[in-house]
C-alpha cells in the first residue's frame, strides 16, 4: 500500500471520529427537548362509533373503517372508574339525549276498551195480554222506531169475544147488580182496554173480534218475535223496544287497572265508527266481580244519545287520567330512560362538572307506569340528568369496554345459562333469584288483544314484565321459574281466547272476543296446539 493511500484512510478515520463526537454531543439535548414537547401534545385517536378504540396515531377504525378523531379528556379526572365516556361526535351519531329529573304531581292515563249498549232499564218486551191468533202486524221489521200508544198488532181472540159479551149483559142489569157489573168492566181493563174502549163497546152495543196491541214505551224494535197467522198465549213477548235516548258505553278494565279507576272518574273516549267526534261521560258503576274468563270487570259510563249518533254494539276506545295522590312530589322519569334487567331496573346518569358526555349506570326503584313515564320512588335525586334517549348505545359501550352494564352487574353478576330454543336468557340476581326472559307466539289482531294478552301473563304469580307485538305476534314474558313456569303462563293466556304456541285456546273463550279480535278467520297458518 502507498503512502498516499494509507493518508488518505486516517484522513476518513480521523473525520468520522470528529463527525460522531460533534453529532453525538450536541444532538440528545435536542432530541431529549424534541421528545418532551411530542409528550407533552401526545393525543389518543378513537372511533365515534366505537369508543372502545384507542390509538396513539391517527388513521382508519379497525372495526368500521372509519377515521379516528382526537379524543380530548378535558374534565375526564373526575370520572371514577365505573364511569362510560362517549365522545361528543359518537354521542351526537348515537342520538344520545339527556333530560334533567324534576318533581311532578303523576297522573296515570289508563286506556279502556268497549263497546256501545242499550241502556238495560230503558228495554221493554211488548207483551200479548190476551189468548188468540195474530191477525196483522203493524210493525214488521226489527229497528222500525215506534212510540208510545201506536198500535203493534191485531189479535183475535175468542176469550175477548166472551168477556165483552158478558159486559153487555152486565150493562142491562147494572143497577140491580152493579158488583157484575164492575166486575166485568175490571175484567176488561186487565186486558189493557181503555176506558174509552170499553165505553164505546157498551154504547154502541157491538162486540170487538180484534184488540189491539199498543206500545207501552218509545224506542226502537230490537227484537220481533211473531208473524202474521201466529197464536200466541197471554203473556207471550211480541216485540222488544229499547229507548236509545239514554246508552250505555260498558269498558273492559284489566285487574292492573282497577286500583286507578273509581266511581266519578271521567272518562274521555271516541268511536271507531265516528272518527273526529269526542265524548266524555263519568263512571256511575263498576262491575264489583271479575269475568272468569276474560279476567276483566266493566266500567258503565251512561250518555245521552239524543240525536241517535251512538248505536249498540259500536267499538269505544276511552283513556282516563287519575291522580296518583300517594304518590305526590316524587319524580318522574320518561319511560325510555329505563332499562330493565330481570327485576332491577337501571339508568345512565350525566356526569355533573364534566362537559364531555360522560355517563354512570345506577339502579333505582320505580312506582307506577304512567304512560309514556314512570314514577321513581328511590335512587335519583332531584335536578339530576338521565339519558332519555340512546341508553342502550351507551350500555353497549359499557360492555364493550368490560364496565358495569344491563348483562355485567360488576360483582354480583350471576351465571348465564344457556338459552333454548325460545329462552333468551336466565340469570341470577344478587340474591339468587333465578329471573328468565322467554317469547312465544300469541295470536291477536289489535291492542284490545295487547292489553288483554299482558294483562293475563302479568296476572300470574311470579311474572315481572310483559310485552305483546301486534306486528310480530311475539309475546316476551320475563318470570321467576321459583314461582311459575312456561305453560302455566301459556295456558292464562290460552284461557282469555288467544292461542299460543302451547295450548289453544277454548271456543267458549275465543267466541267471547270482540269482533276485532277474532283472529282465526284471517289466520290461514295454525298454532300448535
Amino acid at each position: 500500500m502507498s503512502r498516499q493511500t494509507i493518508l488518505i484512510v486516517v484522513t476518513l478515520i480521523i473525520g468520522i471520529f470528529l463527525g460522531w463526537i460533534f453529532f453525538h454531543s450536541s444532538n440528545p439535548k435536542n432530541e431529549r427537548h424534541d421528545h418532551t414537547g411530542e409528550a407533552s401534545k401526545a393525543t389518543i385517536w378513537s372511533c365515534a362509533m366505537h369508543p372502545q378504540i384507542r390509538m396513539e396515531e391517527p388513521g382508519k377504525c379497525p372495526i368500521c373503517g372509519m377515521n379516528l378523531v382526537p379524543l380530548s379528556h378535558s374534565g375526564t379526572s373526575k370520572m371514577d372508574q365505573g364511569s362510560i365516556y362517549l365522545t361528543k361526535e359518537s354521542a351526537q351519531l348515537a342520538n344520545v339525549q339527556t333530560s334533567v329529573v324534576s318533581r311532578q304531581n303523576p297522573e296515570k292515563e289508563v286506556r279502556l276498551y268497549g263497546k256501545v249498549q242499550a241502556d238495560e232499564r230503558l228495554r221493554q218486551n211488548q207483551v200479548a195480554f190476551v189468548s188468540g191468533r195474530v191477525e196483522k202486524l203493524m210493525v214488521n221489521f226489527t229497528g222500525e222506531p215506534v212510540r208510545k200508544g201506536q198500535p203493534l198488532a191485531l189479535i183475535y181472540s175468542p176469550e175477548l169475544v166472551t168477556a165483552q159479551q158478558e159486559l153487555l149483559e152486565a150493562a142491562k142489569s147494572k143497577q140491580a147488580q152493579p158488583e157484575i157489573y164492575e166486575a166485568a168492566r175490571e175484567k176488561l181493563r186487565q186486558w189493557k182496554l181503555a176506558d174509552s174502549q170499553i165505553i164505546a163497546i157498551e154504547s154502541t152495543g157491538i162486540v170487538r173480534t180484534n184488540i189491539e196491541i199498543q206500545s207501552t214505551t218509545s224506542g226502537i224494535v230490537t227484537a220481533r218475535r211473531v208473524n202474521n197467522g201466529d197464536y200466541v198465549a197471554q203473556g207471550s213477548v211480541l216485540f222488544e223496544v229499547s229507548d236509545l235516548s239514554t246508552v250505555w258505553v260498558l269498558f273492559d278494565a284489566y285487574e292492573s287497572d282497577l286500583p286507578f279507576l273509581k266511581t266519578g272518574d271521567k272518562i274521555e273516549f271516541t268511536i271507531q265508527a265516528l272518527p273526529g267526534l269526542h265524548f266524555s261521560g263519568t263512571v256511575k258503576f263498576i262491575d264489583p266481580v271479575i269475568d272468569p274468563v276474560n279476567r276483566v270487570a266493566k266500567v258503565r259510563l251512561e250518555i245521552g244519545n239524543p240525536e241517535g249518533k251512538l248505536k249498540p254494539e259500536m267499538f269505544a276506545t276511552g283513556t282516563v287520567k287519575a291522580n296518583l295522590d300517594q304518590y305526590r312530589d316524587n319524580l318522574v322519569i320518561p319511560r325510555s330512560a329505563v332499562l330493565w334487567t330481570g327485576k332491577r331496573s337501571v339508568v345512565y346518569v350525566k356526569q355533573p362538572g364534566i362537559e364531555e358526555p360522560v355517563f354512570k349506570m345506577r339502579m333505582i326503584e320505580l312506582g307506577p307506569l304512567l304512560g309514556n313515564s314512570y314514577v321513581v320512588t328511590s335512587g335519583l335525586t332531584d335536578g339530576e340528568e338521565v339519558v332519555t334517549q340512546g341508553a342502550f348505545s351507551v350500555d353497549a359501550a359499557a360492555q364493550l369496554e368490560g364496565k358495569p352494564s344491563m348483562m355485567n352487574q360488576g360483582e354480583n353478576i350471576g351465571s348465564v345459562e344457556v338459552p333454548g330454543k325460545n329462552q333468551i336468557s336466565t340469570r341470577s340476581t344478587s340474591s339468587n333469584t333465578p329471573l328468565v326472559h322467554y317469547q312465544f307466539q300469541v295470536s291477536g289482531n289489535c291492542d284490545m288483544c295487547k292489553g288483554r294478552i299482558e294483562s293475563a301473563a302479568k296476572s300470574v304469580a311470579g311474572v315481572e314484565s310483559a310485552e305483546w307485538s301486534v306486528n310480530s305476534k311475539v309475546l316476551q314474558v320475563q318470570f321467576d321459574k321459583t314461582k311459575t313456569n312456561v305453560d302455566v303462563i301459556e295456558k292464562k293466556v290460552a284461557d282469555t281466547g288467544h292461542d299460543t304456541e302451547k295450548f289453544k285456546a277454548s271456543d267458549v273463550a275465543y267466541k267471547q272476543l270482540p269482533a276485532c279480535c277474532l283472529y282465526r278467520l284471517k289466520n290461514t297458518s295454525s298454532l300448535k296446539k
